[in-house]
């Protein structure tokens, strides 16, 4: 996920660097609804159906959900390439690509606590308990340096995604993934293959935990300047 697009370049300037290129006449489009903000719209979209086809009591629901997942988390890692490939940069996708992007995860680990068994199926009641710390820790990082970016925004100074922040996207992303396989399978069966493959979604969500709140510290003490201001 990709937290800013970059910066924009001039309209005109882009438009001769890709003269003849017939993607750039397309993904341009009209105005601000370029391709890159389409798509990020579209992940907007999918939220809504990824929660209708999780809680739809019909076999292999868990896989739907995971398609539609998938499918909006595709957008994701499409949008930001193109809009930076092209200079197709714009104030709109800056707002929504990363309103799209927590609201999608935040979205799936709430869901998971809707569904107990999804955390503690297998182990029990508190590792349910212990999901919904660690769920909530992701949710207050998530708020905290959003308001952080606004302060540091309002300083005149752009906060560019660290390294923990993209390796936590990635785990928080796998985390859900597999979990959601998990759940897809446990339905059909609650075998040994059903346990195995829950262990790794919650040893990936630990470790999503962990790099979201090591995430957090960071760029709260690299930028703590901003705050002395």
């Amino acid at each position: 996920m990709n937290e800013e697009y970059g910066e924009n370049k001039p309209e005109a300037q882009e438009e001769e660097k890709f003269a003849g290129d017939k993607f750039y006449a397309f993904a341009k489009g009209k105005g601000v609804m370029n391709l890159p903000n389409k798509l990020t719209i579209s992940r907007m979209v999918m939220i809504p159906l990824f929660v209708l086809f999780f809680y739809l009591d019909f076999t292999a629901h868990f896989f739907v959900a995971l398609a539609v997942f998938a499918a909006a988390s595709l957008t994701d890692l499409f949008d930001g390439k193109i809009a930076r490939k092209y200079g197709l940069v714009t104030n709109l996708g800056k707002f929504l690509d990363p309103i799209a992007d927590k609201v999608l995860v935040s979205t799936a680990f709430i869901l998971f606590l809707t569904a107990p068994w999804v955390f503690g199926g297998f182990l029990g009641s508190w590792a349910v308990i212990v999901a919904g710390c660690g769920v909530a820790l992701i949710l207050a990082r998530e708020i905290i340096i959003s308001g952080f970016r606004m302060v540091a925004a309002d300083a005149g100074v752009v906060i560019a995604a660290d390294k923990f922040g993209k390796y936590k996207t990635v785990f928080q992303d796998a985390s859900v993934v597999v979990l959601l396989i998990s759940a897809g399978v446990t339905e059909l069966t609650t075998g040994v293959a059903a346990q195995a493959i829950n262990y790794v979604g919650l040893i990936l969500f630990a470790a999503a935990i962990v790099l979201t709140v090591l995430s957090g510290v960071n760029y709260i003490v690299k930028n703590i300047g901003i705050l002395k201001r």
